[in-house]
């Protein structure tokens, strides 16, 4: 009775926990539209094209009579696929349709026929070749888009034969029963290299997609998909995780209470969507990374400001023993809290507190803390999208700082706020958008980048519309995964 009341109280618990996984709010949204799609077709059918002139057929060889024959070395020699569409179909499928095709071969031919024997070439055309075709897209267990299945069905309307050789008018009768064989055989043909195509070859196009991956040597990013993509007849919706995570240390995650990211539009090729949550995370990882510090000692420290410290110090400073009077300073910044990213329709900024100590550093002593002081900045940010990079150039714009001690010792830290707020801009914040400006991966194929982006920031989120590049083709990534899996 209990072990029955303890299974169905398990059940139930991950019940909701799929509910809850199911409903997650993402952390960034991909749309492909239907103008992307277009493009993706125009270099699917390169692709479709370069695999279907690798068909290989079996050789042919038997009697028709007193006709003996051998059909071998079949190959594609042409192939001309003038019509062609790739649409979405609703709820998770894609539709790749070719219609009216050709495709041309060429062939070997031994005939036998009495005592007379010929060999030589025959060129053969397919007409009407009609390719449907169906591709079911999904998550797979490791959060990644994959082609889980492709359903085919393809038809040959006509083919025809044309003999050269010493006997061509002779069995020109027998190219009815030689096309019918051919026929059947490229049929059976046509959709096995196209189940490969997709379900082996675009899937490993796919497995270029950054799911779980390094950023630097700090942090990673998880870009799992959140639950299978939606297909609409106008557009391909993908919600990715979108989430930061230190590489060492805490694995604390930031929940993510933002608004549901909303696409509207379908006028350029793709469109990214990115939350606040996708920032702060990144934020929070590198808090917990513990990087977010720096040190500024000896000749680091602007002169004027170590003038205007040793002058607003100088009572605590005159009392210390000779050795430490004369010592360096030493400036330690360490952010005191994860900062915050904020969006809104005006723009995007980030918030930020920290603590800055002052100490004397004398040779191969312990250091002599003077002072510590609260520092609050807003930086204002600005996000593009380069290639496959979203970057981020940060300005700081607002900054004071205060004593924790006193209302009275903050008033004294204030000649402190423009030497200090120099310091930042010139010596902080360079470092700050070197990393920034290398910017993190979007969940995008190898081969395939943004360009000209437009961003637009909402409540809550931010929008980029772009339109699509293959700076590579399909075959040309497959390949290079290939060589490297050799080696």
């Amino acid at each position: 009775m209990g072990s029955a009341r303890l299974s169905h109280c398990l059940l139930l618990l991950l019940s909701c926990w799929g509910t809850v996984a199911a409903t997650a709010a993402p952390g960034c949204k991909i749309r492909i539209t239907a103008k992307g799609l277009e493009l993706v077709k125009q270099e699917g059918l390169r692709f479709v094209e370069q695999e279907l002139q690798n068909i290989t057929l079996r050789d042919l060889h038997g009697k028709e009579g007193h006709f003996h024959y051998n059909i071998s070395n079949v190959r594609v020699t042409h192939l001309q696929l003038a019509l062609s569409d790739l649409l979405f179909r609703p709820q998770q499928h894609l539709a790749f349709d070719i219609c009216n095709a050709s495709i041309s071969l060429r062939f070997r031919r031994q005939l036998l026929y009495w005592f007379f024997y010929d060999v030589g070439l025959i060129n053969t055309s397919a007409d009407g070749v009609n390719i449907h075709t169906v591709l079911e897209l999904s998550r797979d267990a490791a959060g990644r888009l994959k082609i889980s299945d492709l359903h085919c069905n393809a038809s040959i309307a006509r083919m025809h034969a044309g003999f050269s050789g010493t006997l061509r008018k002779v069995y020109e009768f027998l190219g009815t029963f030689i096309t019918t064989g051919m026929r059947y055989l490229l049929n059976q043909q046509i959709c096995p290299v196209l189940r490969h195509a997709g379900l082996v070859l675009l899937n490993s196009v796919l497995d270029t997609v950054p799911v779980r991956t390094q950023v630097d040597e700090h942090i990673g990013i998880d870009y799992s998909l959140l639950r299978d993509p939606a297909v609409t007849s106008e557009a391909l919706d993908m919600d990715f995780k979108g989430t930061f995570f230190p590489l060492e240390g805490s694995n604390e995650t930031l929940p993510n209470p933002g608004p549901e990211l909303h696409i509207q539009e379908t006028e350029r090729m793709v469109y990214l969507a990115v939350a606040e949550h996708f920032f702060d995370s990144a934020l929070l990882a590198y808090y917990q990374a513990g990087v977010l510090s720096m040190e500024f000692a000896g000749g680091q420290v602007p002169k004027d400001l170590e003038v205007l410290l040793r002058a607003m110090f100088f009572g605590s400073i005159i009392m210390m023993k000779p050795s430490v009077v004369d010592a360096p300073l030493l400036l330690r910044l360490q952010v005191s809290a994860p900062p915050r990213c904020t969006i809104k329709a005006s723009g995007t900024s980030v918030s930020v507190t920290a603590v800055l100590s002052i100490f004397l550093a004398p040779p191969e002593e312990p250091l002599v803390q003077l002072s510590s002081m609260t520092m609050e900045g807003q930086l204002n940010a600005k996000v593009a999208l380069h290639k496959k990079a979203l970057q981020m150039l940060l300005d700081l714009r607002r900054f004071r700082i205060y004593s924790n001690q006193s209302a009275l010792e903050s008033l004294a830290l204030i000649p402190l706020q423009g030497p200090l707020k120099t310091l930042l801009q010139l010596s902080v914040m360079p470092i700050i958008n070197e990393r920034t400006k290398r910017g993190v991966q979007i969940p995008l194929p190898e081969g395939m980048d943004f360009t000209q982006e437009v961003v637009t920031n909402h409540l809550g989120y931010l929008t980029i519309g772009a339109d699509l590049h293959f700076s590579r083709g399909l075959k040309e990534v497959i390949e290079k995964y290939r060589s490297a899996a050799r080696s």
